[in-house]
């Protein structure tokens, strides 16, 4: 599969099709599916930004960054599902491999440019938080750069509660109260509640309601692996070689770890929201 990137300054009258065409061996067709899908970088002064108007007028001295790889743009998103629509920001559950932002390459599998191209009207996006691209659940959508500022500076001062729910391997039913875990992860704190809601004997796995007071990488993942019970489908933190039965079958499933719920006081609105998942869209011990 092709896989290359140029970069091209503009010295002369010239369009962005034209531009590209002369440096790649693409189609007009593929080099307009390219850019629709974030390959295209455009360079003003000291300003760098994805570029996806390819009737954008060219300036002498601009520069563009065009960044193709096949494997990347044939990749198909999973179809988020649309939670609750507040014009300034979006809620969203985000599915197993969507990601929450994305490279140089492409951007068209993530929630941000899903959900851009799903709203009606369409509107601006905007990272506030994420989710690793293994996980599911809620995950909120800034519409301008007042409630990405907002929401963002909630997020990094926690003033929101956010509830997930795992299932691991092990049985965690003899833990009637919350079990906390504190464990730093890169030589910061770290604090994780765990709760048993459900145990299945047949296959040793465990529903988890766990609450997090920190937000470290992979905090809940390694958390739970400390306490010897690693979340299924984790194979970073988790025992790779642990499969759990489907179709008779031992095989390999996604990361079973959902962010179910968020409650927040909204920073613009200033009202108390409550989001959460239907339970069809939660980790179900008898799904596995």
């Amino acid at each position: 599969m092709k896989k290359f990137e140029c970069h091209i300054n503009i010295d002369r009258t010239i369009n962005i099709i034209e531009a590209l065409q002369i440096q790649c061996d693409l189609s007009v067709s593929e080099i307009k599916k390219a850019i629709d899908k974030g390959a295209l970088w455009h360079s003003r002064g000291k300003s760098t930004q994805r570029c996806r108007r390819i009737k954008k007028k060219l300036h002498l001295d601009d520069k563009l960054h065009f960044y193709f790889d096949e494997s990347v743009l044939s990749q198909i998103p999973t179809p988020a599902t649309l939670i609750a629509d507040l014009s300034h920001y979006s809620v969203w559950y985000k599915p197993y491999g969507m990601l929450s932002q994305g490279s140089k390459w492409s951007d068209h599998c993530t929630i941000t440019r899903w959900a851009q191209k799903k709203l009606l009207p369409e509107r601006a996006v905007f990272a506030v938080h994420r989710l690793d691209r293994a996980a599911t659940g809620l995950i909120l959508v800034a519409h301008s750069k007042q409630a990405a500022k907002a929401l963002s500076l909630m997020f990094e001062q926690h003033q929101l509660e956010k509830t997930y729910q795992v299932i691991v391997h092990g049985d965690h039913q003899q833990h009637p109260q919350p079990e906390t875990v504190e464990m730093e992860i890169d030589g910061k704190t770290a604090r994780s509640h765990f709760l048993c809601l459900e145990y299945q004997e047949k296959q040793d796995i465990s529903l988890l309601q766990v609450n997090i007071e920190t937000g470290r990488k992979h905090q809940i993942r390694i958390h739970a692996a400390s306490m010897g019970l690693p979340v299924v489908g984790d194979r970073l933190h988790g025992n790779a070689a642990e499969r759990i039965k489907l179709d008779n079958e031992q095989s390999a499933v996604d990361l079973q770890l959902c962010a179910v719920t968020l409650a927040f006081t909204c920073p613009i609105s200033h009202e108390e929201h409550i989001f959460s998942l239907p339970e069809t869209l939660r980790p179900q011990l008898s799904n596995l």
